[in-house]
């Protein structure tokens, strides 16, 4: 599929998280089964997700969560919106760091969708830094909670 241009603007379009909570800075490859982010923002000093003076490795899996949306928002039909998407369950995560703010240069987010329904996804995702794996695991997200 070709690229558009998405950055953080576009991301923001078309996913719940606003202001200094969109953690993407934007996408650099996606297909229908995968999506690739690039985040910047984890060594700000103001980022909302600091605690104790320092970001933890475990703030990946929003990271996650945020590309999973994205991915979901790309993958839709043309005429269809947005679908709220409610992380329900995340598995198997292994933390490969403790933190990600003493990392310099930009955080490479990657989802793969394992499998799924109209309801229910399943992906495998993964944060680095350099080719480095940070933290990987499994999400489960369900699609329109409020319909079952």
């Amino acid at each position: 599929m070709p690229l558009r241009t998405m950055d953080k603007a576009w991301i923001a379009a078309r996913i719940p998280h606003q202001g200094n909570m969109c953690l993407l800075d934007g996408v650099d490859d996606w297909s229908n089964e995968h999506i690739v982010c690039r985040a910047t923002g984890h060594t700000d000093l103001a980022h909302p997700l600091r605690a104790a003076g320092r970001l933890g490795a475990a703030t990946g899996i929003e990271y996650a969560a945020q590309a999973m949306a994205v991915h979901g928002a790309l993958v839709a039909e043309a005429n269809a919106a947005p679908r709220q998407g409610y992380l329900t369950s995340v598995r198997s995560v292994t933390l490969h760091a403790h933190r990600l703010d003493d990392l310099e240069g930009p955080l490479s987010v990657r989802a793969d969708r394992l499998s799924g329904d109209t309801n229910n996804v399943l992906y495998r995702f993964t944060v680095s830094h350099n080719d480095r794996c940070l933290l990987e695991g499994r999400a489960s997200v369900v699609l329109d909670a409020q319909a079952l």
